[in-house]
């Protein structure tokens, strides 16, 4: 073929660049609670994720990549214009990748998936026009953009709520941890490790049946939670150190100050003795209230507190590092599947309906992802950890566990998700667990916004680099 070697390079250029945004933006939905939480500092979220990305980007990645990603353009219509498939890919490369770096920019989290999906729908509506489209695929695809967040976001409210009145609101809130932690490291195992099943493994086509991979979990479940009813037994503190806690304190006053709502209303519309004992109520509740502030002091340490949060630490960690394999093994695709398709297309001189992905391909993929993380990675951690809502290694451990779940949930179901609206989605339910109040509007506005935008910003780009690359190759 005419001018291979340059398209040949211009493949890998494109494909390592495609990754290097895959990294920057993506992976950070992985580790953006954790550092987000203080439970990693921004280092060593890197130093895992780079770990973790890679590794489930070359040893789990796909084998085999279908041409176009998702079905979403008839490719039988590219069969007698080899050049114009090649440069379509190219340019799907390019444009996603583009569209992705701005996202990152401005710390926008955005789906990858979606990015190189409308970078597909743009080169293959210029190619082959309106009819070549899949368009209920399209539909299905773009209702990921509710279904995910909304998924994630009422199972990581719940989760929260749980969290929140059985332990955080309690008087000993490590005594009811140290009970709980047994139980809730036994559903969290389980979930993780269907979710490396049916999500980080699935290219190697282990291919469990329900059955088998619920056993294989349950079973790492119930090891993992007899491990932790052991180490959390040794931790201790002091009994006149763990009564009256942070959060039950708050909750008080919360609860407290509502009542105080409801009394003044009543006494707006009441005259005589009513009148004068609801301001007695009050009087007595004002001076609850500051009895209270007293108990809670000028700072937000708890030793109990603090031991409690420990615990959650090691939780979210480990829940954020499966989420980072899973995702290296499964989203690497939308890099090297464009790649592997021209690189197969050229050798071959005819259009590669399925493509074979060589090792260097996903050496490529995983060393690209890594890159953008280790570079502007903290851009969208900074956005998914800090901006949207306050978080602390429970709250960080209740999003990524909800993500997870969902994910399990939606492979079983053939619901379409995205790993970003989905973690996107559990960090917004953790802070409405909190109350409206405790969400940043604008950010989470700004992110919608971004999400509505990925697909027809994909398609623009690769329109207009699509033009470009013909005009020059063919």
């Amino acid at each position: 073929m005419e001018h291979a070697d340059i398209l040949l390079a211009l493949a890998g250029i494109f494909g390592f660049y495609m990754a290097w945004n895959i990294g920057a933006n993506d992976v950070a939905n992985a580790m953006g609670t954790s550092v987000g939480s203080g439970a990693l500092t921004l280092r060593r979220a890197v130093i895992v994720a780079a770990v973790l990305e890679f590794a489930g980007a070359f040893f789990a990645g796909s084998s085999v990549s279908n041409t176009v990603r998702k079905g979403i353009v008839d490719a039988d219509i590219f069969s007698a214009d080899p050049m114009a498939f090649i440069c379509g890919m190219l340019a799907a490369l390019l444009a996603a990748g583009v569209w992705l770096q701005i996202a990152s920019y401005f710390g926008w989290p955005v789906s990858t998936t979606h990015s190189i999906v409308g970078a597909i729908i743009g080169f293959g509506m210029l190619y082959g026009g309106l009819d070549a489209i899949h368009w209920p695929k399209v539909v299905q695809i773009v209702s990921s953009w509710v279904i995910s967040p909304m998924l994630s976001a009422t199972i990581s409210y719940f989760t929260f709520r749980f969290l929140l009145h059985k332990i955080f609101y309690k008087k000993n809130p490590l005594a009811e941890t140290k009970k709980l932690a047994p139980m809730l490291v036994f559903i969290v195992f389980t979930i993780l490790t269907l979710t490396l099943v049916f999500k980080g493994l699935k290219n190697l086509n282990l291919d469990l049946p329900l059955a088998e991979a619920l056993f294989y979990a349950i079973g790492v479940g119930i090891l993992s939670a007899i491990v932790t009813g052991f180490l959390v037994k040794r931790i201790n503190v002091p009994e006149e150190e763990v009564s009256g806690s942070l959060h039950q304190l708050q909750y008080q006053e919360k609860s407290l100050n509502k009542a105080k709502k409801h009394l003044r209303r009543v006494q707006d519309v009441s005259d005589g003795p009513v009148q004068k004992e609801i301001n007695t109520l009050l009087e007595e509740m004002e001076t609850l209230e500051k009895r209270l502030e007293q108990e809670r002091g000028p700072t937000s340490d708890s030793p109990a507190l603090n031991q409690v949060e420990k615990i959650f630490i090691y939780l979210q960690i480990l829940s954020a590092c499966f989420v980072a394999f899973a995702h290296g093994s499964n989203d690497v695709a939308n890099a090297i599947g464009p790649l592997s398709a021209v690189v197969q297309t050229i050798k071959s001189g005819t259009v590669a309906f399925q493509s074979q992905v060589p090792l260097w391909a996903l050496a490529l993929g995983g060393m690209g992802i890594v890159a953008g993380l280790a570079t502007w990675g903290w851009r969208v951690m900074e956005t998914v950890g800090k901006k949207i809502t306050e978080l602390t290694p429970s709250r960080g451990f209740t999003a990524e566990f909800a993500a997870a779940a969902t994910i399990v949930l939606a492979s079983k179901l053939g619901l379409p998700i995205s790993t970003t609206h989905t973690l996107v989605g559990a960090v917004v339910g953790v802070g409405l667990a909190r109350g409206m109040g405790a969400l940043n509007l604008n950010t989470v506005r700004d992110i919608a916004v971004s999400w509505v935008v990925t697909v027809p910003a994909g398609a623009f780009f690769a329109m207009f680099f699509y033009e470009i690359l013909m005009a020059i190759f063919s």
